[in-house]
């Protein structure tokens, strides 16, 4: 048990360190993608940027709308956080004697969860335009939760079990992507939907909502919501690999992998424009849903076949 603990405080640090350079990387690459220059002063060509907005944040003045609910508005960017912390509880290190049996349903427990932090921060700020931010992020995530559990119901069939080091070894061979290549679509697009990122970011709609559910945040309550976000991108990028690209956990092409997800999540949000919500909605329950099902019944099918036949 210590020697868990121990690997887990290494893995948060490290968390936090990627955290802050995938925000330099998110400014840089739609820099580029805009045609204008990312930041690029601070440090050689600006690496020391995102310890300096970390700092800038913390230090600035905590604000509250007088009107807020303040015990809950206080507390709902540090259980976000905390959820977003506990998720990497689930990181497979294999020179661990900490053995994770059920992983997978941790992880569906804890993405759920995270839907009550969103919906008590906007509902607490007592803003129109906080609450229809949380009210939108509920709905979109609770729907995407259906096809992403279904979606991963279909490569559970294939392992067997809800230990996510066991994904390794059944994909020494091949990996899960050449088998379930319309799921792993449909898997990256839920994960855009699960951290409201763009084109799904509705919870966040500038345009209309002034940052949604976080609009009456600053200084370091802004500063958790923001890292959990960050933090949750990262783990959806582990997820990916695990599940659908070899998770071989002792390579360096492993980490490769989960970085270019994160970059594929950064080069969304440059190129392609806000869906409609009633699209996005569409989207989930007439498209995602019934090929998940599909899929699983098929799969479901032929195990059957080969057991009792």
């Amino acid at each position: 048990m210590v020697l868990f603990i121990l690997f887990y405080l290494l893995t948060i640090i490290c968390v936090l360190v990627c955290v802050s350079f995938v925000t330099l990387l998110e400014r840089s690459v739609l820099g580029y993608i805009q045609l204008r220059k990312g930041p690029n002063k601070l440090g050689f060509v600006g690496p020391l940027q995102p310890f300096s907005d970390g700092i800038k944040l913390f230090f600035k003045e905590q604000t509250f709308p007088y009107k807020s609910n303040y015990m809950i508005y206080y507390i709902s960017p540090i259980f976000l956080l905390g959820l977003s912390f506990t998720l990497w509880v689930l990181y497979p290190i294999m020179s661990n004697v900490y053995n994770f049996n059920y992983g997978i349903l941790f992880f569906m427990a804890c993405t759920g969860m995270g839907v009550y932090g969103v919906m008590l921060s906007g509902w607490s700020s007592n803003s129109n335009y906080a609450l229809l931010g949380s009210l939108r992020s509920v709905a979109q995530v609770i729907s995407y939760e259906v096809s992403m559990i279904f979606i991963m119901l279909c490569v559970i069939v294939f392992v067997f079990s809800y230990n996510l080091i066991d994904f390794m070894y059944y994909q020494l061979s091949v990996w899960f992507i050449f088998m379930n290549i319309p799921l792993f679509f449909c898997w990256l697009s839920s994960c855009l939907a699960e951290t409201n990122r763009a084109p799904f970011d509705f919870a966040e709609g500038e345009s209309e909502l002034v940052s949604g559910f976080n609009v009456e945040y600053s200084s370091g309550g802004f500063a958790f919501i923001f890292l959990a976000e960050y933090m949750n991108i990262i783990f959806m990028g582990l997820m990916t690999s695990i599940l659908f690209l070899g998770c071989d956990l002792g390579s360096f092409l492993f980490y490769f992998k989960i970085m270019l997800i994160v970059f594929w999540f950064i080069w969304v949000r440059g190129v392609l424009p806000r869906f409609r919500y009633d699209k996005l909605m569409y989207l989930t329950w007439k498209l995602f849903l019934p090929l998940s099902l599909n899929f699983f019944m098929f799969y479901l099918g032929i195990l059957l076949f080969f057991i009792y036949c």
